[in-house]
């Protein structure tokens, strides 16, 4: 949901068809409502309303598509444009959504990405992004929503939609507990589970609660930035993005760098495992037979991941 213009198509392109940012002037504005099911994880079918944000299309579904717009309802992700000069009906808009959401899908969760934020100088993004983040919140009202400042130009928006997406896997905190079996085993780093067509991330051996606390002894003596996820998403799905222009198919990635080594592989038929290692004693021949080793778990733990969602 968002106003006309304010980039929700665009993203969708970009996370879900595999667009490049360059490509996505060319797209038209959303009429009423798209409706896409995307294949996630295999056999989970997400299935994503994109609702135009025209006024009269607005008014349409809080009136007589209200209902049918806001009944079983998963996740609601509401686009402001960060520039909006409309910013008061947008937030009206908004207020109205949640009281839709409140009579028909009182469990939905709620994201409010404040968009296009690459149009903002940088040296005043962390201060528009606190008022704007202070601002929905309380527009808000009780309702708990995660802000994200994105934009199609960077990583941003990976972050965001790998946290949407993990929202709607209902065994996600099990898979982080067996990836952070997994590192220990490895003696890794860290260890990321991507989705194998978006790249979104599902799980991490990082613990919850922070993204800087790790498990494992090594990180204490390494900086990890703590955009890490969505730019190891962007990178490789722009990677994968010049292999399939060349004709050719993106299968694994080996890296072994002075200070790390990291290997990327299948893990399952729908998924990539990214295992990061400081102990230059490791080989990725160790690596690589670690992750064959656990791919059956890792299948039947996706396996029961889509039997909980039906």
């Amino acid at each position: 949901m968002g106003a006309s213009g304010s980039g929700k198509t665009s993203m969708r392109s970009m996370i879900f068809s595999n667009n490049p940012a360059s490509l996505t002037s060319r797209l038209g504005a959303t009429i009423d409502v798209e409706q896409n099911h995307v294949r996630f994880l295999g056999d989970l079918i997400l299935n994503l309303w994109d609702c135009g944000g025209q006024d009269a299309f607005m008014d349409s579904y809080l009136t007589t598509q209200r209902p049918v717009i806001f009944s079983h309802v998963g996740v609601m992700i509401y686009v402001f444009d960060v520039e909006s000069r409309e910013m008061e009906k947008d937030l009206e808009y908004y207020r109205d959504c949640l009281q839709g959401l409140s009579q028909f899908s009182k469990d939905a969760n709620v994201f409010l990405l404040v968009h296009k934020v690459d149009l903002v100088r940088e040296a005043e993004r962390n201060t528009i992004m606190e008022r704007k983040v202070a601002e929905l919140e309380k527009a808000s009202n009780e309702t708990s929503v995660k802000v994200f400042g994105t934009s199609i130009y960077d990583e941003s928006l990976y972050k965001a939609w790998s946290n949407i997406v993990n929202t709607l896997i209902p065994n996600a905190r099990n898979l982080s507990k067996h990836l952070r079996i997994f590192a220990e085993a490895c003696n890794a780093t860290e260890v990321i589970l991507f989705e194998r067509t978006t790249f979104l991330v599902i799980a991490t051996s990082s613990h919850a609660d922070s993204s800087d606390a790790f498990p494992s002894d090594p990180v204490a003596l390494h900086a990890l930035d703590p955009k890490r996820y969505e730019r190891t998403s962007e990178l490789i799905k722009a990677f994968k993005q010049s292999c399939s222009r060349l004709r050719e198919e993106f299968r694994s990635l080996e890296m072994e760098l002075s200070e790390f080594t990291a290997v990327l592989e299948e893990m399952t038929k729908n998924t990539y495992v990214l295992v990061v290692v400081h102990d230059p004693v490791i080989e990725t021949a160790a690596i690589r037979m670690n992750i064959c080793m656990a791919r059956k778990k890792f299948e039947e733990l996706q396996g029961d991941s889509l039997v909980s969602e039906k």
